[in-house]
């Protein structure tokens, strides 16, 4: 993995990156290494995961499933591995419920962090804005207010049983976070 790590780092190292960094990549593997859940192929695919990120676009895992497949391809990885390693990546956009067990797993660890500590959540939050400073305030309350919804709105947040024990957690944050922006009419 040390190939993927050099090809990988600096994307995750571009200055406009507070939250989807080099950290969160290696939360994402402490978090399915201590499930003893992780996997040649998930290690793969959380390296490509956030590879692309533009806060501005919406097309970041597609770019990042590109970008990803085509360094993959030119590892001279075959082509079943780089589609797999494509629909998991795609998996991240989180606007559909994961269509195997494997991006499932990739999922709920994408989103441990809603169900980490306190300190950890909210500085999440607070990363997640920095992101998005170029965004207007109402705009940005908005729009968070929308993505928070979406989570809480499911069934349960986490898809397997390796990832369960986050639910109270990650809904008492999302919670909280939008109780926050709804009482902050300014910034």
């Amino acid at each position: 993995m040390a190939a993927v790590r050099a090809f990988c780092t600096p994307f995750y190292a571009e200055p406009h990156r507070a939250y989807h960094n080099l950290r969160h990549v290696e939360a994402m593997l402490s978090a399915l290494e201590e499930r003893r859940a992780l996997t040649p192929v998930l290690e793969l695919a959380i390296w490509g995961h956030d590879l692309i990120y533009d806060p501005a676009r919406n097309d970041n895992e597609s770019r990042s499933a590109e970008v990803f497949g085509a360094w993959l391809a030119k590892q001279g990885e075959p082509d079943a591995l780089q589609r797999e390693i494509g629909v998991l990546i795609l998996a991240t956009r989180h606007d559909q419920p994961p269509s195997s067990v494997a991006a499932a797993l990739l999922v709920d660890a994408d989103l441990a962090i809603f169900g980490a500590s306190d300190a950890e959540f909210w500085a999440y939050e607070r990363a997640i804005r920095q992101e998005y400073a170029f965004v207007p305030w109402p705009a940005y309350r908005a729009g968070r207010q929308a993505v928070l919804q979406h989570f809480l709105g499911q069934e349960r947040i986490y898809s397997t049983p390796e990832f369960a024990d986050l639910e109270a957690a990650a809904r008492a944050h999302l919670n909280a976070a939008s109780q926050k922006l709804a009482d902050s009419p300014e910034e």
